[in-house]
């Protein structure tokens, strides 16, 4: 099994969205940079039962088991830091939550905010178009609620 399949659905998930895509040649780098980040995450000198993985070559996810050990202030601010070196290192930003996440015709795209709603109100996105919610909360809705139509998300108050 992965260490994906053990964590429990009450997992504490932490999603980092690059307004970028990642290279296929800087996937394979950055996937190990997290899964070591998640192996050796600490709260506290307890080591934290997580996961991290790189997805769609676009996001970084970050999954604690909290009934083990629970991610302590210091342990977030050093993920924070972590996604920040990332980030700095590949020229990219994971911090801006108003650049959105949806795909169009199975390709992901990205737009900021106001462009988002300039699509939508032309028409080329609508209530059925797949959204991130990058704001779920545990692996349970990461698995049922990371990718929705917009009209299910909170990304419809902002068309």
């Amino acid at each position: 099994m992965t260490s994906y399949e053990l964590m429990p659905s009450t997992s504490r998930v932490w999603i980092y969205q690059s307004n970028l895509p990642f290279t296929e040649e800087e996937v394979p780098e950055i996937q190990e940079q997290v899964k070591n980040f998640a192996t050796n995450w600490v709260s506290h000198n307890n080591a934290l039962r997580s996961h991290g993985d790189v997805l769609n070559n676009r996001f970084i996810i970050l999954m604690v088991d909290e009934s083990q050990a629970g991610a302590s202030g210091c342990s977030i601010d050093k993920s924070v830091h972590f996604i920040k070196a990332m980030g700095h290192h590949h020229g990219v930003d994971f911090f801006d939550r108003m650049n959105f996440a949806f795909k169009i015709d199975d390709e992901l795209k990205t737009a900021h905010r106001d462009v988002f709603a300039q699509l939508f109100q032309n028409g080329e996105i609508n209530d059925a178009t797949l959204v991130f919610n990058n704001l779920v909360k545990t692996k349970e809705e990461f698995e049922k609620e990371w990718i929705v139509p917009l009209k299910d998300s909170w990304h419809a108050r902002m068309v």
